[in-house]
């Protein structure tokens, strides 16, 4: 998802490769591929989304399942990932995350062959699992690559190649996906609607089978494995720490939040109400979206430095609210590009409540990100309760869920991100 990333730990450089430099400037533009493309894998669910939902005749909860498989594999995969990583190391975990990846993208041709809603949901939890893989491996890499002091602003650039994944997606989607559905649909069958996944999803095995050999042959910089003390050591459990757990909870109900939009905005755009537009053209539409919160990116880090970030959020928060309202309430031109800004005062939360939450946690921060990394299973839950509600009360109705997400982050950032002492 744009913004998101599994636990971060920094790590002391093995002795042979600590200079600053050229190897080190290498390692991140290769890196910097890997973000890309799981942004871009992420993002093109919004693409599947309304193409399955079409195709299987779909309630809006039964399509959400494939936000809930591919989410869900973040709370599933993550610590069994954690401790693959620690044992093979590094390089070996983004290779392997990026085979486990292309196999679930050449699972998607087996699923278009039976056409079997159930293989593709399989087949979304493999690749899910392989990008979980990736990232647990590249974030705390892309930390422990230089200076500790320059680890943030490593972390934003690499960042922006994954927001410019999700603002590429759903033009390929559109493109590759659902055009190929829509030319001639009326004579299309079920099966041959189906099949548009077939070229897209082999294209990207290739690439991601492609990529695994490179960094199996790259000469990457080798990293030593910091270990965290186990809480016991530290004393408080990590669980005492008031603003972590409510964090914990901001992390949930953001991504929930920013993946649920995306989830429902091409069938949002279609509405009669709204633009009456058809999926391929609102696909294009979509990396309006996911674009924002690329630019919103920049911005925040600017104001940020002026202002507390606390504040920044409570401020974004309000606004994605009144945005939400305005495409619930609104119609045509107006309720359209209301909903599309929200992805840009979705920007700055993912690391501002990250960064808030472990304030002053010391070295219990290790295990503190561990806890909000599992929290962003809240891209699973909230798009499917958003499905229940447009299902029961309407598709512009539902959007009400994301207000009540949104309400919370503000709290947050006013009051909930506060140390107690």
């Amino acid at each position: 998802m744009a913004g998101t990333q599994a636990p971060m730990t920094d790590a002391p450089l093995d002795s042979a490769t600590s200079s600053e430099g050229g190897n080190f400037r290498f390692a991140l533009t290769a890196l910097t591929v890997l973000f890309f493309m799981w942004g871009f894998l992420t993002c093109l669910n919004d693409i599947l989304i309304p193409h399955l939902k079409a195709v299987f005749n779909l309630s809006y909860t039964q399509a959400m399942l494939i936000q809930f498989c591919f989410f869900g594999a973040y709370a599933m995969v993550s610590l069994p990932a954690g401790a693959l990583v620690k044992r093979i190391g590094y390089q070996k975990g983004i290779v392997g995350g990026l085979l486990v990846a292309a196999a679930g993208c050449l699972l998607f041709y087996p699923a278009a062959e039976s056409h079997s809603y159930p293989v593709f949901l399989g087949a979304l939890f493999v690749l899910a699992s392989g990008i979980t893989l990736l990232q647990v491996s590249a974030n705390p890499y892309v930390t422990a690559l230089g200076d500790p002091a320059t680890a943030s602003s490593r972390l934003t650039m690499t960042q922006a190649f994954n927001s410019l994944g999700t603002t590429v997606a759903p033009l390929f989607g559109g493109v590759l996906i659902l055009s190929a559905a829509t030319v001639g649909a009326e004579a299309l069958s079920a099966d041959a609607e189906a099949d548009a996944v077939k070229v897209p999803y082999l294209m990207l095995a290739g690439v991601l089978a492609v990529l695994a050999v490179i960094f199996s042959q790259l000469k990457l910089p080798q990293i030593e494995m910091q270990e965290i003390k186990a809480v016991a050591d530290e004393g408080d459990s990590v669980w005492s720490h008031r603003h972590l757990v409510l964090g914990a909870v901001g992390i949930f109900v953001y991504v929930g939040a920013e993946v649920s939009i995306g989830s429902f905005l091409v069938n949002f755009l279609g509405l009669d109400s709204v633009a009456a537009m058809e999926e391929a053209k609102a696909a294009h539409y979509i990396a309006y979206y996911w674009g924002g919160a690329m630019v919103g990116r920049f911005i925040g880090a600017a104001v940020m430095r002026t202002v507390s970030p606390g504040l920044v959020l409570a401020f974004n928060a309000v606004a994605a609210i009144l945005l939400v309202f305005a495409a619930i309430l609104g119609s045509g031109a107006a309720a359209m590009w209301a909903i599309l800004l929200v992805g840009l005062f979705n920007s700055i939360m993912f690391p501002t409540i990250f960064s808030l939450a472990l304030q002053g946690l010391g070295k219990q921060a290790g295990q503190a990100s561990g806890v909000l990394c599992l929290a962003i299973v809240g891209g699973a839950i909230v798009p499917l309760i958003q499905g229940v509600v447009a299902d029961t009360a309407g598709l512009q109705l539902s959007f009400l869920v994301p207000v009540v997400c949104y309400a919370y982050i503000a709290y947050y950032g006013l009051k909930g991100c506060k140390v107690a002492h």
